[in-house]
């Protein structure tokens, strides 16, 4: 059998986090539109989940905030002037524009990219596939960046691939692994992709919400990189009007486990014979549904339950639920995610982490961070500056309280002296993750 391991690449917070309501569908990011946030406190809840996981054994990786504001969007549009004058303006006419280009959504990694491991594709390497995020103006903006910073982690071409993103249409449109979940008996052998879509590229929907990913995506994505054991299922329509803008908000699994609500799939017997179908030889998969009876959607998508993360820790014979503080709050979610630990199934215990920062622009545990499979050799191939440890943790710890906001309303988004910390912010951490010179687009513009 060959060896590997799930590897967590987190997305550390930026300085310009924020709740200005981009996200339709997001029941939380509207909810909270207009409070002023937290920057500190939220880099530091997502620097206290990383280095509780690298504390239990699970290899963690850092990966670092977009350049916020993210002027040479602004300057695509028109706006002349000093950074200052192109800022200014760019609230005054054109607030919806400016504020996308200051939003601080790539903390989310699961929506930066989709994993295909290199047991699963058709070379042999890591295929790390950046998402183009067209379903939203402020996400549409990652790609670019989103594929120098995956580069940058896994450089060696001989063992990873980073493609350009799917193109930028709504035909294909891919918000990345927070719609995949890959099963398999153990890392090292072959596994089942599951991929699910919301909707077909040239369906007329008429949801209340969007269903932000195509099949036609899906498929390109198992395509390009050969992925094995590729399985496509729909999510269901209530899911989504029910708020779960992404299938990681009603679905999380790994190793055999897929944890998942009774109305995530649209159908969800077809889902299992097709999962079983493409495990047939390999494994046996464990699915494991949560009845609304027990969990109503509704308490699903507010607690976060299914945006937890499920770990196999090293010492640990059953899998760890990660869930977030808003489901042990919950009596109902508490409740079946302790009623989870309590069966003879394959999850054996659940813990809480406090993300309250990301949880209420709608982004759980498991949105912070892309899971990236690794063999031994390509664990040591990745950039080892951007793997924490106590030292790392503590040297960003550090940089974090000095360079962030502890308050930030989004009207102070238009302080041209946040542009200037940001910078500052993101200057000194290329030198921390050892990121190379010229890494943020307004280092070269310099």
């Amino acid at each position: 059998m060959s060896f590997a391991v799930e590897a967590n690449c987190d997305g550390l917070v930026g300085p310009t986090h924020s709740y200005a309501g981009l996200s339709p569908g997001n029941l939380a990011s509207e909810k909270n539109a207009g409070e002023a946030s937290n920057p500190r406190a939220a880099v530091l809840e997502g620097l206290a989940k990383m280095r509780r996981l690298a504390q239990a054994g699970v290899p963690q990786f850092v990966l670092p905030p977009h350049e916020r504001p993210f002027l040479p969007f602004l300057w695509s549009l028109g706006f002349e002037g000093s950074d200052a004058e192109v800022l200014e303006t760019a609230w005054r006419q054109a607030p919806a524009f400016a504020a996308a280009a200051c939003s601080a959504s790539s903390m989310w990694a699961a929506n930066a990219a989709t994993v295909t491991p290199s047991v699963d594709s058709a070379d042999g390497r890591v295929w790390l596939s950046p998402a183009n995020l067209v379903s939203n103006l402020h996400r549409s903006l990652e790609p670019g960046q989103t594929g120098a910073i995956l580069r940058r982690l896994f450089p060696d071409e001989s063992y990873f691939a980073v493609p350009p993103a799917l193109a930028p249409t709504a035909h294909l449109a891919d918000e990345g692994a927070a719609n995949h979940v890959r099963l398999c008996a153990a890392h090292g052998e072959p596994g089942v992709n599951l991929f699910v879509y919301g909707r077909d590229a040239w369906e007329r929907w008429d949801g209340r919400f969007p269903a932000r990913q195509t099949r036609e995506a899906s498929q390109a994505l198992a395509r390009r990189s050969g992925a094995h054991g590729a399985v496509f299922v729909r999510q269901a329509k209530a899911a989504i009007e029910g708020g779960a803008f992404h299938n990681d908000v009603v679905c999380v699994g790994t190793r055999e486990c897929l944890l998942y609500h009774e109305q995530a799939f649209e159908d969800v017997a077809a889902m299992q014979a097709a999962v079983r179908a493409a495990a047939e030889g390999l494994f046996e998969p464990a699915f494991v549904e949560i009845k609304a009876a027990d969990l109503p959607l509704a308490d699903a998508v507010s607690s976060y339950l299914f945006n937890s993360q499920l770990l196999e820790l090293p010492g640990e014979d059953r899998l760890v639920l990660l869930a977030p503080i808003e489901t042990q709050e919950n009596p109902r979610a508490r409740a079946a995610a302790e009623a989870l630990a309590s069966s003879n199934g394959p999850i054996g215990r659940v813990e809480y982490v406090d993300v309250r920062q990301s949880m209420r622009n709608g982004g759980g545990p498991a949105c912070l961070r892309l899971r990236v499979v690794l063999t031994p050799d390509e664990l040591e191939a990745a950039n080892q500056a951007q793997r924490l440890d106590a030292v790392l943790h503590g040297r960003l710890e550090d940089w974090a309280r000095r360079r962030y906001r502890d308050r930030l309303p989004p009207a102070d988004l238009a302080d041209p002296a946040l542009l200037d910390e940001t910078r500052a912010a993101l200057d000194e951490l290329t030198q921390i993750l050892d990121l190379g010179d010229g890494f943020y687009p307004f280092q070269r513009f310099d």
